[in-house]
């Protein structure tokens, strides 16, 4: 009882709690937190601010530049790969033709189409995932998709629950809306939760596929290690910030909202730390980044995709980040991408915990 409650019930409870704690404490509204559909407006962000979006760029930039500079050396020394001689299966060619067509009715604004274009998210992220498995499986003659494909098809209701959470954390900060949202709860829950399914399994799809790659492998394989000697205690400090985090982030958006990402990742990975279960993390203290990596830069290529999908399309969100909202690519603004980097990981760490759940070997590099 004891692991599952820092596996599960401590998690969750300090994800749903924390931050309704902290307005309460402030003498907020907390009714105006918990409406459904979110419809009202009550967070004023705070206008664009130079000094706030160079401090933000340089912290940005000072923690991934390491892993960039060691990702291009090893990429430019890494020898080419031999040529897949697997054919690309006939379900990749499916996908690839029914993304084609989602996709062009999607940014079209053709009349027959028009019930159809507030639902193209579903059918073009489920053609991603079978495209990026096709791409896989002709690569290295396997699929995430394929090998295990009862935990696979699980991480579609778990993805659904897994993204209704940041909903409810989003309503703290109200960092982004959606257009044409229902009015009725029912059907809102009923719109939104088949795209929601579909974040875990690209992500997971993209992730497994990089961990694959030569080059990623002797770049952040063997690198810095980082073995904290008390990592129990390290564990507990790190879950107290983070839960600090939480609790202030509704009352002070403008400036915590980037902890909208971060804190759940400590939050989660702390809790598994602390129960011994296998973490995002776990493999830094032998050198091993591998896995950090390339979740993050799954959830990055998965990121780039949702935004420019969502910009031209008739049902999509629109952001409202205080102090750097310029610098727009698609409908986001440049710094927010940075936040799929902790969202991989965050990514991550939920598998981690179906694995774990399951009773299934942790996610580990294939040799």
């Amino acid at each position: 009882m004891g692991r599952f409650a820092l596996r599960f019930a401590l998690p969750i409870g300090m994800i749903l709690g924390l931050p309704l704690l902290g307005v309460w404490a402030a003498g907020l509204p907390v009714g105006r937190y918990l409406a459904f559909p979110p419809k009202e407006r009550y967070v004023a962000h705070a206008p664009f601010s130079w000094p706030a979006f160079l401090f933000f760029g340089i912290i940005i930039v000072a923690a991934i530049l390491p892993f960039v500079v060691r990702g291009i050396r090893a990429r430019a020394m890494s020898p080419e790969e031999a040529r897949p001689e697997r054919p690309f299966p006939w379900w990749g060619w499916l996908g690839v033709l029914s993304g084609i067509c989602t996709w062009v009715l999607a940014w079209s604004r053709v009349s027959w189409a028009s019930a159809f274009q507030n639902h193209t998210f579903t059918p073009l992220w489920l053609s991603f995932i079978l495209v990026v498995n096709g791409l896989t499986h002709r690569k290295r003659g396997w699929c995430p998709m394929l090998r295990r494909p009862w935990f696979f098809l699980m991480l579609f209701p778990a993805s659904a629950l897994f993204w209704w959470f940041f909903e409810y954390l989003n309503r703290f900060v109200q960092n982004w809306e959606y257009m044409q949202v229902p009015a009725d709860p029912w059907s809102y829950i009923l719109r939104a939760t088949p795209p929601f399914s579909t974040v875990l399994p690209a992500v997971y799809s993209v992730a497994l596929a990089l961990e694959e790659t030569g080059w990623l492998k002797r770049a952040f394989s063997g690198w810095v290690a980082f073995n904290p000697r008390h990592p129990r205690i390290m564990a507990s400090l790190v879950l107290l910030a983070a839960a600090a985090g939480l609790w202030a982030v509704g009352v002070f958006p403008n400036i915590l909202f980037p902890l909208l990402w971060v804190s759940p990742l400590l939050i989660l990975t702390a809790s598994q730390a602390l129960s011994g279960a296998p973490q995002p993390f776990s493999g830094i203290g032998r050198g091993d980044w591998t896995v950090p990596v390339s979740w993050s830069l799954a959830a990055l290529v998965c990121g780039w995709f949702w935004e420019m999908w969502n910009f031209w399309s008739v049902a999509k969100w629109t952001y409202h980040i205080p102090l750097v909202e310029k610098f727009h690519v698609f409908e986001m603004p440049l710094p927010g991408y940075a936040g799929y980097l902790p969202f991989g990981l965050e990514c991550a760490a939920v598998v981690m915990l179906l694995e774990a759940l399951t009773s299934r070997p942790k996610l580990k590099r294939r040799s």
